[in-house]
């Protein structure tokens, strides 16, 4: 392999800047929406939980998980080179979130019908946060 194919394979400077920028700005939307939602449950557990037919303790609980998760990831967002192994973790965690919604439909919760088009949307907005993190992350350097 030439020197001129090895330079080709890797992304220049500018496309490492953005893809950095871009990851960062993923990871705070993921850390605002994450965060506020948790902040949401744990403030409105009793309503929210009758509403989405979920039970206000588990939503007390879930909106606790997602405080800290957006906490966590608002740290991870605001530094300059988020760790590619934390990162994956967010990305990895982002996956069992969207999967263990889906099954929680049948399995555990027993939603009304607000429950049963919010718990999709927001699994769905969780795997949507992952595919954008592991796309980018991917065009970053190992």
């Amino acid at each position: 392999m030439s020197a001129h194919t090895l330079a080709a394979a890797r992304p220049s400077a500018a496309t490492v800047a953005a893809s950095r920028k871009n990851l960062r700005r993923f990871l705070a939307l993921d850390a605002l929406v994450s965060g506020g939602n948790g902040l949401a449950y744990l403030a409105f557990s009793g309503p929210l939980g009758e509403l989405l037919g979920v039970g206000g303790p588990t939503l007390f609980e879930l909106g606790a998980v997602l405080a800290v998760f957006g906490l966590a990831v608002g740290l991870l967002a605001a530094r300059p080179r988020p760790p590619r192994p934390a990162v994956q973790a967010v990305i990895d965690i982002n996956l069992a979130w969207t999967v263990l919604s889906v099954l929680a439909l049948e399995l555990w919760f027993e939603p009304t019908t607000a429950g049963y088009v919010w718990i999709p949307l927001q699994a769905a907005t969780v795997l949507g946060f992952a595919a954008l993190q592991l796309t980018t992350l991917r065009r970053l350097p190992k």
